[in-house]
């Protein structure tokens, strides 16, 4: 695990690492960040195997992009909700990194202290020929997903 700005979030980690904390810590909990249209047409980790589910909310919301202003009211209801605390373990999920970095900022931010970003996300970094899902990310790595 590496923290590119200690104190920020608990640090970025790598799909694998995120699924056995999920497998091992009932606790544990994944929010995918994603955009609507992205579940939808490019898939969804599935935690199943597991008896849970991953949270689904937009960082962005589509088609606009903007900032979704109410993520971390709304996630930090639904976590409390369901009965998490602070020191929770929180995995957030996007495309590559770059959007679950910036919502885990924002929950440390909102005093959830275990926020941790999977980093090359779920379809991982581009390759040579500019295709993701080739190199790294939870799908390259064989980790469970569905599609609709």
């Amino acid at each position: 695990m590496s923290n590119p700005e200690p104190g920020r979030y608990a640090g970025d980690v790598a799909p694998a690492e995120a699924w056995a904390s999920l497998s091992s810590d009932g606790r544990a909990v994944l929010v995918d960040v994603r955009t609507r249209a992205e579940w939808s047409f490019v898939g969804l980790p599935s935690l199943a195997e597991l008896n849970k589910a991953p949270i689904t909310l937009e960082w962005q919301i589509f088609p606009s992009m903007a900032v979704n202003p109410d993520f971390v009211e709304v996630l930090d209801g639904a976590l409390v909700k369901a009965g998490f605390g602070p020191d929770t373990p929180i995995y957030f999920l996007c495309r590559s990194g770059a959007r679950s970095r910036s919502a885990a900022i924002a929950m440390t931010e909102a005093g959830w202290t275990r926020c941790f970003n999977i980093g090359p996300g779920f379809e991982g970094a581009l390759d040579a020929s500019g295709h993701r899902g080739r190199v790294s990310g939870w799908k390259f790595d064989g980790l469970p997903w569905t599609q609709s």
